[in-house]
């Protein structure tokens, strides 16, 4: 059954991929977070996050609107923001790990969740947070899941919870740009060049609960540069959970407090 719903949700992956660029026309507004109900990060104990390779796709966008994959462009921006998540995520108190690169049935593994990833957080996208398509069932709760089958990952990673790092940039050609002049002056309507959408999610490896998801159908900062991919980074990490600050042991008037000598 576990391989089932697998197979199910990896069937899907390819609509995913080719419709998360067609989800940027769904509603164009400020970025959009959803916590599952009653979800907290736990404040003491022992707590690890691994970290996927974030899926990165980076290309051109036509003059006729299409979009053109680039592979050094992809390459450039998938290292670069591997970086940042692994410094700013370092900057945090929770145990963050980087995944590592596994080998044959675990690399299939860990790709098929990445890929499943990608199609569930498109159809949040499109059928809770932004509007679209929004389902009756899903409107009043934040009710997602990768299928407990997810917990092969924990077992292989020892990780309680992964996150999930998807962005997809299309950046306008010159002669996108200069349609969209032509058709300004004629008075046509063009969308606008360029497609920039980013999101994050985090996921408990036990359950597969999807229990945090940040996206943003219009990102900010290039990120083919090093400035830009920080900048990108630090948007999809915004509200990301944390631990709850535990408040500190206090004294009471009743004792007595040694001064310092």
């Amino acid at each position: 059954m576990k391989r089932l719903f697998l197979a199910f949700a990896l069937a899907g992956a390819a609509w995913g991929a080719s419709a998360t660029p067609a989800a940027a026309q769904l509603g164009i507004g400020a970025e959009q977070t959803a916590v599952k109900e009653g979800f907290a990060l736990p404040s003491t104990g022992p707590l690890k996050i691994v970290v996927f390779r974030p899926d990165i796709h980076v290309g051109a966008q036509s003059t006729a609107g299409l979009d053109e994959p680039n592979a050094e462009w992809t390459r450039a921006a998938r290292d670069l923001i591997a970086s940042e998540l692994a410094r700013q995520l370092g900057a945090k108190s929770t145990d963050m790990a980087m995944m590592p690169d596994y080998e044959g049935a675990d690399a299939q593994l860990v790709a098929d969740y990445r890929a499943m990833f990608r199609t569930v957080a498109g159809a949040v996208v499109e059928h809770k947070l932004y509007p679209g398509n929004r389902l009756p069932t899903k409107r009043d709760r934040f009710d997602w899941t990768l299928g407990p089958g997810i917990a092969e990952i924990a077992a292989l990673t020892g990780g309680d919870y992964g996150l999930f790092v998807f962005t997809h940039d299309s950046y306008g050609s010159d002669g996108r740009k200069a349609l969209q002049i032509i058709g300004l002056l004629l008075g046509a309507g063009l969308p606008s060049s360029g497609v920039h959408i980013g999101y994050a999610g985090l996921v408990d490896l036990r359950t597969g609960d999807l229990v945090w998801i940040n996206a943003d159908l219009q990102m900010g900062g290039d990120v083919r540069k090093p400035d830009g991919a920080a900048k990108r980074v630090a948007q999809l990490l915004e509200e990301f959970p944390e631990r709850a600050a535990v408040a500190p042991a206090t004294v009471g008037t009743d004792m007595p407090v040694e001064s310092e000598q």
